[in-house]
């Protein structure tokens, strides 16, 4: 319940435990075992920040946040609980709920694109190794350098096509880009796109703003993200959440400190955020959680144990609700009395019994006072939610989603030109003038081969050629041998020489008579 800049979440018979909103940026932390009351402190919370114009997001895991959206109905339990704390202003209400889910199938899509959410989250999302998440980073950089919008899937793994098939133009200036790796990212894609994680990624993508709503009364919306199918794939829920965490610290601006946040974010099963989280990777989220709250943004987290969650980002948390826990070994009795250390103590009990004593609904807290510091530990029981208890049908969430102002804004996938379109057509460009200059190439072969022929033809004609001429000079001479060797010829010549005889002997008669007869005179 929300009042005065003052959000009460539990009562004791001396105190009403109050976080100031003014101090809600400096985050918190909901933690206790297995039915202990968490979902119902989580349901306080997010009701009081929604009627102090705070807007939420949280995540459903089971499916049972859904009825905030709808006012809440006395029961025996309820009434024992508020006769209990004295509380006689209780009011039964909904709250402006959006309900929001990657898979588009139990409230709005909620997506955005590969470039924004980096080769480290991704890399986290794809199981990657150290390797592998280095090769993703070389083909975000090299995409980026090239004008190649990463937006979808598609766009990702043909830009990896591409670079793999010409790795060796990027080793100099970018390192080895090993086939092996780029294989072991496609398969990784292929995977992650069997668990519906290719909905995700794609436009129009979410606007980090339309998450900072505020509704005409001035409620702030409680952003509920369906995680019912998400959650089934625990590294993909928690990297969605660690997205979301980043893109808030990435889009948000420097405002200081607030009368009260712009933005609360709920993290359930945070353990899933940090298990197996690399080292470099847990630095960036600290400062984050560190730096965050500059923004006018207060981090919750849910988990069973404190333990849970890396003791560099526990010391950030100052607002703190613990549940019972229980203790059935050494090892979970050391976690206790760790736990009752973290707590400024009380004179006036045990904090580690107490913590082992609690029912159902009830908890030790800790808020931070006006001063920023945390107020001595005190038992209390939660205030019961306003709203509905559990799951609500489909039609009546088909009714909230189809009344949401964001209705019909991110149903429809744009599939704009990026990566794909683009690097399709270079490709494609760079076919066809490999098939043009292969086709010039063969016919400047057909051609050489043609002039080739051609001289060789020409060759073999004038081989011919002579050849013929030989054999018509050897047949004439053979003609005329054989002309000379016949009778004819041999009878002609002799009549010639006999002919030719007679000619020259009348002729030297004659020259003689002619000589006598000049003589005389």
């Amino acid at each position: 319940m929300y009042s005065n800049n003052k959000i009460l979440i539990g009562k004791n018979s001396n105190k009403e435990l109050f976080i100031l909103t003014d101090k809600a940026n400096r985050h918190g932390l909901i933690t206790g075992a297995s039915g202990s009351g968490k979902t119902i402190t989580l349901k306080v919370m997010a009701e009081s920040f929604s009627a102090a114009g705070v807007p939420v997001f949280l995540a459903d895991v089971k499916g049972d946040l859904a009825g905030t959206a709808l006012p809440g109905e006395a029961n025996e339990k309820i009434k024992e609980r508020l006769e209990k704390l004295g509380v006689n202003d209780f009011e039964f209400k909904g709250f402006p709920t959006v309900f929001w889910d990657v898979f588009g199938k139990g409230g709005h899509p909620i997506r955005t694109t590969i470039q924004s959410v980096g080769p480290t989250i991704l890399s986290r999302m794809l199981g990657l190794n150290e390797t592998q998440e280095g090769v993703l980073a070389i083909i975000f950089k090299i995409a980026r350098e090239n004008g190649y919008e990463l937006v979808d899937l598609k766009d990702l793994r043909l830009v990896l096509q591409y670079v793999a098939e010409n790795s060796k133009q990027y080793t100099v200036s970018y390192g080895n880009i090993a086939s092996q790796s780029v294989g072991a990212i496609q398969r990784s894609l292929i995977m992650i796109e069997e668990q519906g994680g290719d909905k995700f990624f794609g436009e129009p993508a979410i606007s980090m703003e339309d998450l900072v709503k505020v509704n005409a009364n001035g409620l702030g919306n409680i952003n509920i993200l369906h995680c019912v199918e998400l959650f089934k794939q625990p590294t993909l829920y928690a990297c969605f959440l660690l997205w979301i965490l980043n893109a808030l610290n990435s889009n948000m601006p420097e405002v200081g400190d607030l009368d009260k946040p712009k933005i609360v974010f709920f993290f359930d099963e945070a353990h899933l955020l940090f298990n197996d989280l690399p080292d470099y990777m847990l630095t960036q989220v600290t400062q984050i959680v560190k730096l965050i709250r500059s923004k006018g943004i207060g981090l919750y987290f849910i988990s069973q144990s404190p333990k849970d969650i890396p003791g560099e980002i526990l010391a950030q948390l100052g607002n703190k609700v613990q549940h019972t826990l229980r203790a059935y070994t050494p090892a979970e009795q050391k976690v206790i009395k760790a736990v009752a250390d973290s707590f400024r103590s009380n004179p006036e009990f045990n904090t580690e019994e107490a913590i082992m004593a609690l029912g159902t609904g009830e908890a030790i807290i800790s808020f931070l006072n006006e001063k920023g510091e945390p107020n001595i530990v005190e038992k209390a029981t939660v205030l019961p939610p306003q709203s509905q208890m559990g799951a609500i049908d489909d039609s009546m969430r088909l009714m909230i989603i189809n009344r949401s102002e964001f209705m019909g804004k991110y149903d429809a996938i744009i599939d704009r030109v990026s990566a794909f379109e683009i690097l399709s057509e270079e490709l494609q460009g760079k076919k066809e003038a490999e098939e043009r200059e292969k086709q010039a190439k063969e016919e400047q072969k057909l051609k050489e081969q043609k002039e080739k022929e051609e001289a060789k033809a020409q060759k073999e004609a004038e081989k011919v050629r002579k050849e013929e001429e030989r054999i018509k000079k050897e047949l004439e001479r053979e003609a005329e041998k054989a002309r000379k060797n016949s009778w004819q010829y041999k009878v002609g010549k002799q009549a010639e020489r006999t002919a030719n005889s007679a000619l020259n002997s009348v002729g030297r008669k004659v020259v003689n008579e002619i000589l006598k007869s000049i003589f005389k005179k």
